[in-house]
């Protein structure tokens, strides 16, 4: 091979390398990511209701006793099968990648036998806690709250009332059954319960007197005040007086004239 077929082979070489050079750098060109000039689509905001705040606040002020006592433990017998892959529900059951939850409630934190806690749940175990119905709904909340460092890789539960059956189901894996915790509800007289709600709606539905009206003098007297006395009617006296019912034998006279005296001698 002489140097001139030589020549044309690396003529060949060099004019595709640039060649492909070359379309690469039109190509960054012409398609570079345009940066820092924000989203290409800007997103409505969110319209704050008027109220939205306070609603959001009273179902987070909803006593857990409250809760419990309206908890189903069949739904939440279907709630915990999402936990059956981490967990065993039965009793003397082996650990799995969690420990055992037969008797959970009122078991002290990080004192299941055989299982290897990670240190967030020991400390928890050197302080005393007990898994109490509200320590378990705070951890199913979200555990990482709980327990920062725990080796439980779980996003927790949302809803109140999902977590309220979760617990009432685990009330059951017990021979001796913790009881729930009181509902904040004030009893009564006659064994009836009151209603919070009840004083504020009977004072919204009672209506208030205004006070800019004026004031009636009349409408502020007792019901039972005595009324002022009519002026007696007069009568009339007659000025002559009724005769009595005449005796027969004895001369009458009408009106007041007197009976004639007698003739003396």
């Amino acid at each position: 091979m002489d140097s001139f077929e030589l020549n044309k082979i690396m003529g060949a070489v060099l004019g595709t390398l640039l060649f492909v050079m070359g379309a690469g750098f039109v190509a960054e060109a012409i398609y570079h990511p345009i940066e820092g000039r924000g989203p290409g689509y800007a997103l409505p905001e969110p319209e704050a209701t008027e109220g939205g705040d306070a609603v959001a606040e009273v179902e987070a002020e909803v006593p857990l006793g409250v809760l419990l006592a309206s908890a189903s433990a069949e739904r939440g017998a279907t709630a915990v099968k999402k936990c059956q892959s981490c967990h065993n529900f039965g009793e003397g059951e082996p650990n799995k990648q969690g420990p055992g939850l037969y008797g959970v409630v009122g078991r002290p934190e990080g004192s299941h036998e055989g299982f290897a806690y990670s240190e967030a749940l020991m400390a928890h175990n050197a302080a005393g806690d007990i898994w109490t119905y509200e320590n378990l709904n705070h951890f199913l909340t979200k555990p990482a709250d709980y327990a920062p460092g725990t080796k439980m890789n779980f996003a927790g539960i949302r809803t109140a009332e999902e977590r309220a059956d979760i617990l009432a189901y685990l009330q059951t894996l017990s021979a001796d059954p913790v009881p729930f915790p009181a509902a904040d509800v004030a009893p009564v007289e006659g064994g009836e319960t009151a209603d919070p709600a009840a004083p504020a709606a009977e004072a919204a539905g009672t209506q208030q007197p205004d006070a800019t009206a004026p004031t009636d003098p009349a409408a502020t007297e007792p019901a039972n005040a005595a009324a002022p006395a009519a002026p007696a009617e007069v009568v009339d006296t007659p000025t002559t007086t009724q005769s009595e019912t005449p005796v027969e034998g004895t001369p009458t006279t009408s009106g007041t004239e007197a009976a004639p005296a007698p003739a003396t001698n």
